[in-house]
C-alpha cells in the first residue's frame, strides 16, 4: 500500500478505537471529551494536534491509585481473559489485561514478524524463555503455532539442555533477547554442544537494542554458524511493533497496519524530520480492550528519509532500529554518552564474554567504569581490556577506565540485560 491507502485505513480503524474507547474506557474516555475527540476524529492530523500524549508515568500513577489493573480498560472485567505483566527494567512494572480479540491482534502482528523474517509453516521454533508474564513469550508462541510451526518450549531448562534440545529436535528457528543468543552460544561450547552444522538458520531477537548493533549481531551469527539475526522489537503495554525489512539488514518496519506511529522530538513534543533522531510515539490502533493512544515509549529512533522502503513497503522505516532511549544517556565530563554507543564498541572485540558498566554517582561529576570478562580462548586479558578503553576513547574522545575479570565472574541474563549498574551517594555497593 501507498502512504494514502495507509493512513485511509489508519483513520478508520482510529475511529472505530474511539467509538469504543469514548464511552467505555474510564482512563481516555475524559481526555477524549476534552480534545474534542470523543465522536472521532476527521483526520490524523486533527487527533496528533488534539490529543495529549501518554506517559508511563501516568499509567504507573493510573494503577497504583486503581490497583491492581488501572483504569485503562475499555470493557467489563468478564471480558478480559490474559494478564501480562512488564519487567519493570525502566521503573515500576505494568500490569496489563486483555481480551481475546485484542490478543488475537497481537497474534496477527506477531505472524508478521516471524513470516517477514523468512519463517514458514515447515519451521521448527524454539523459543528460549522462561514463559514468565511478558506478553512478548507468549504471543510469539501462539504465532508460530497460528503459522503451523513447530514450537518448541524452552521454559524450566538450562543451558547446556536448552542447546542440546535445539540440535536434537532440528529447531530451524531459535527466538530469544540478543544476550541469552550470545549466552546459548557460549553454553553451547562449553558443554561440547556442536552448533556448526545444526539447523538453526533464524535467530529472531527481542527485548534490547542489540539485534540493530552491526558488531552484536556478527556475535551472534559468528556463534551460530549459518544462521542470519532478524530484529524486533514491542512493549507489553503496547504490543508487538516492528518487524525487519527483509530487503535492509538493521532497518525495522512499523507494523501500520496495527499501529499510527509518530517520531516527535523528546524535548519540545514537535514531529522530526525524515532522517532526525526522535522519540516513537505510537497509538495501538487494534488493542481496544486497553489501548494506549499517542504513548511516548521512550525509544529513540530514526526515521528513514524514503518514502518507499527498497523493499517496496511505505510502512514508516527506523534506521538502525532502536537506537538507545529517551532516559538511559549518561552525561560524562561533557560528553553524551549512551548504551548502545558502548554495546557497539564492546561487541566489536570477539574476545569479550560478558561486560558490566558502573555509574558512579558519588562525586560532583558522575563517572563511568567498564568491566570485561574474556571468552576462554582469549590469551591475554590485560591486552584486552586495554584493547577496549583505547577504542572506547577513540569512538568518545573520553578515558573510561576498563578492568578485565575472571571467567565467570559477571552475572548471565536470560531476559534484558542489566549491565548499567548505578552506584548512588547513598550506597556502599552497587545499585
Amino acid at each position: 500500500m501507498n502512504r494514502r491507502d495507509i493512513e485511509t485505513r489508519q483513520l478508520r480503524a482510529l475511529n472505530r478505537l474511539i467509538a469504543d474507547v469514548a464511552n467505555g474506557n474510564p482512563f481516555y474516555g475524559p481526555r477524549l471529551e476534552r480534545a474534542g475527540l470523543a465522536g472521532g476524529a476527521d483526520s490524523l492530523a486533527r487527533f496528533r494536534a488534539a490529543m495529549p500524549f501518554t506517559t508511563k508515568a501516568e499509567l504507573v500513577e493510573d494503577q497504583s491509585r486503581h490497583r491492581p489493573w488501572g483504569t485503562c480498560l475499555t470493557y467489563p472485567l468478564e471480558r478480559y481473559t490474559r494478564y501480562s505483566q512488564t519487567s519493570g527494567t525502566t521503573g515500576e512494572p505494568l500490569r496489563w489485561l486483555d481480551t481475546q480479540e485484542s490478543w488475537s491482534a497481537m497474534v496477527d502482528c506477531w505472524v508478521t514478524v516471524l513470516r517477514e523474517s523468512g519463517v514458514t509453516s515447515s519451521d521448527r521454533i524454539f523459543f528460549a524463555f522462561s514463559f514468565g508474564p511478558f506478553l512478548g513469550f507468549w504471543t510469539a508462541f501462539e504465532a508460530g503455532v497460528r503459522l503451523g510451526c513447530l514450537c518448541l518450549p524452552g521454559g524450566g531448562m538450562s543451558n547446556a539442555a536448552r542447546a542440546r534440545a535445539i540440535v536434537d529436535n532440528g529447531a530451524t528457528v531459535l527466538c530469544c533477547t540478543p544476550t541469552y543468543a550470545i549466552r546459548l552460544g557460549e553454553a553451547a561450547a562449553e558443554e561440547g554442544v556442536r552448533l556448526a552444522g545444526c539447523a538453526v538458520r533464524r535467530v529472531i531477537v527481542a527485548g534490547e537494542p542489540g539485534g540493530g548493533i552491526p558488531a552484536t549481531r556478527r556475535r551472534i551469527e559468528e556463534l551460530w554458524p549459518g544462521a542470519l539475526v532478524k530484529d524486533h522489537h514491542g512493549m507489553t503495554e503496547i504490543g508487538p511493533v516492528t518487524f525487519e525489512c527483509p530487503a535492509r539488514s538493521g532497518v525495522l518496519h512499523v507494523i501500520e497496519e496495527a499501529y499510527l506511529p509518530e517520531v516527535v522530538d523528546p524535548a519540545s513534543g514537535e514531529p522530526v524530520p525524515p532522517g532526525s533522531r526522535g522519540e516513537l510515539v505510537l497509538t495501538s490502533l487494534l488493542r481496544v480492550g486497553s489501548p494506549l493512544l499517542r504513548y511516548r515509549t521512550g525509544d529513540l529512533v530514526e526515521p528513514a528519509r524514503q518514502e518507499v522502503c527498497a523493499c517496496g513497503r511505505a510502512d514508516l522505516a527506523l534506521e538502525g532500529g532502536i537506537l538507545g532511549r529517551t532516559d538511559d544517556m549518561l552525561v560524562v565530563r561533557g560528553v553524551n554518552v549512551h548504551p548502545a554507543a558502548v554495546e557497539a564498541i564492546v561487541r566489536g572485540f570477539t574476545d569479550v564474554a560478558e561486560y558490566r558498566a558502573t555509574v558512579d554517582l558519588r562525586r560532583t561529576l558522575p563517572e563511568l567504569s567498564l568491566e570485561v570478562e574474556p571468552t576462554a580462548a582469549c590469551a591475554d586479558p590485560q591486552a584486552l581490556a586495554h584493547a577496549v578503553e583505547s577504542a572506547l576513547r577513540a569512538a568518545m574522545n573520553l578515558r573510561i577506565p576498563v578492568a578485565a575479570v575472571p571467567r565467570g565472574a559477571l552475572p548471565r541474563f536470560e531476559l534484558k540485560a542489566r549491565r548499567w549498574v548505578r552506584v548512588s551517594p547513598r550506597e556502599d555497593g552497587r545499585g
